[in-house]
């Protein structure tokens, strides 16, 4: 009789490009978008979780940089062979969501939504394949108010999870504007190749430097490992104009392009502009959001315009905006810079349109969660030692009813707590396992402590900073266990925690 082959052991490991979030990283998150809930309430948004699956077609061709719908995405047929997907935003489910739903939503509809993505991309470092993302839209409006509306509750939103001001800038853009400048570079509209190009160049200014953006826009860029990337072959006039353009705060500063014989002409960009009406109007619609947030006292160092915001997605049809963190950190290899982006959005008024056939103007922000608990973590706003609860010993197993009854309490006043439920016959490996758990204290009780009527409370803070500085006199002095009346276990638990800070 031939054996039975055993099937081998699953391996215990996480797929490629994704990853597991364990007890503070998911508490930090929480307490993040809390807080940024909260905000986006106090502006009158409503709260959506759509489904985490649609269908290929509702997602459609807006995934960045992709011809196919479905490729970057995670699909699978389903019985009736139709093609499903992981969503890769927030924002294309929300379009489908409104086109569906649009006669029983108010007009204009204002939500927020919070959730994980997916994108079936190749991961990198940093870069995963699931991750979360924090969205407000309004949709069903044209008014520009709603898009200064969104800059403005960003602002507010980023210094109430604590980023202070001055540690950030929104920067706006139109990309109207944008394609007057291509316009009158020469580049016509319908050559998208050449214009993904170019976006796609101004949009590495910062990475690579003007020189490094001047040779896409030409004939092209090798990098340091010998790939070429192809340029947009555009002639010297029109790199000039497209570079004076994407400059950082070349709208503060002016626009500084350089001739033929390489003289520097100074231009503003009205002057531009001048002979493009989709870029007047661009330009007209700047100056109305620029004009709203001021009159609601953001000044320039919060919100401000810069020409050289370009935001890659194609449904873009308007104003983008992106939130910039000005602080430096050190990169990997210790140099200084600036954090960068954390946030960003626009005007998308044809993406509803798939389904309804009608124009309907929306326009949103997406917050990169993990971009922005990175920022705060470097400002030390977190990753401090989370507290663990307070850890109730067993000291004699025919008395777990009264230790449940003493854990009961403390969770009733507020007091996060458990009991230790392992083996506790080694009293150590219970007081190992409450600082394994980060608790500030242990509650130690034993039959004579139950027949006084009095706990022991052992400061577990306390003991480690006295076993690693004190002398044996203020050991002495300073007693991190103290016994109490079983009465008085709250409140003086509760005056020790305190008293840790």
């Amino acid at each position: 009789m031939a054996k039975t082959r055993k099937l081998p052991r699953p391996k215990a490991e996480t797929p490629k490009g994704f990853r597991d979030y364990f007890g503070a990283e998911v508490t930090e998150r929480a307490e993040m978008l809390s807080k940024i809930a909260g905000v986006y309430h106090r502006y009158g948004f409503e709260a959506l979780e759509s489904s985490a699956v649609e269908t290929v077609e509702a997602l459609g061709k807006f995934l960045p940089d992709v011809d196919r719908p479905n490729e970057g995405v995670f699909a699978w047929q389903d019985e009736d062979e139709k093609w499903l997907a992981l969503r890769y935003d927030l924002t294309a489910p929300l379009a489908r969501v409104y086109a569906q739903h649009r006669n029983d939503l108010p007009t204009p509809y204002r939500r927020y939504a919070m959730g994980p993505v997916w994108r079936n991309e190749k991961p990198g470092p940093g870069r995963f394949r699931q991750f979360y993302q924090c969205d407000a839209d309004t949709v069903g409006t044209a008014s520009m108010a709603a898009d200064a509306e969104i800059c403005a509750m960003l602002a507010d939103t980023l210094e109430a999870v604590g980023i202070e001001r001055g540690d950030y800038v929104i920067r706006v853009n139109n990309r109207k504007v944008l394609n007057g400048v291509l316009e009158v570079a020469g580049i016509p509209e319908d050559d998208e190749k050449k214009r993904g190009i170019v976006l796609r160049a101004i949009d590495k200014i910062d990475r690579l430097g003007p020189e490094g953006v001047r040779a896409l826009l030409g004939a092209g860029r090798k990098d340091e490992s010998g790939d070429v990337t192809e340029g947009a072959g555009l002639d010297h006039g029109a790199i000039s104009m497209i570079l004076a353009f994407a400059m950082p705060d070349a709208a503060q500063s002016g626009f500084k392009m350089e001739s033929e014989r390489g003289e520097t002409l100074d231009l503003s960009l009205r002057d531009i502009l001048e002979h493009s009406e989709a870029g007047r109007e661009g330009l007209e619609e700047l100056d109305h959001i620029i004009g709203l947030v001021r009159a609601q006292g953001y000044d320039e160092d919060r919100i401000r315009m810069d020409t050289s915001v370009v935001r890659g997605l194609g449904y873009y049809t308007g104003p983008v905006f992106e939130a910039e963190l000005t602080f430096e950190i050190l990169d990997e290899k210790g140099r200084p810079r600036q954090f960068g982006s954390v946030a960003g959005g626009g005007r998308y008024d044809d993406l509803v349109k798939r389904f309804t056939g009608q124009a309907v103007p929306a326009t949103g922000v997406s917050i990169g969660v993990d971009r922005l608990l990175a920022a705060l973590h470097a400002k030390g706003r977190m990753g401090r030692t989370a507290q663990g609860p307070v850890v109730v010993t067993v000291m004699d197993r025919a008395r777990m009813a009264e230790y449940q009854a003493m854990v009961g309490e403390l969770r009733q006043a507020g007091i996060r707590a458990e009991v230790y439920l392992g083996n506790p016959k080694n009293f150590g490996n219970q007081l190992k396992y409450a600082d394994r758990r980060g608790s500030p204290a242990a509650i130690i009780a034993g039959s004579e402590e139950f027949e006084r009527g009095v706990v022991q409370i052992k400061d577990l803070i306390l003991g480690a900073q006295i076993a690693e500085n004190a002398t044996l006199e203020e050991w002495k002095e300073r007693p991190s266990q103290v016994e109490v009346p079983r009465a008085e276990l709250v409140a003086r638990l509760r005056a020790m925690i305190d008293g840790q800070g």
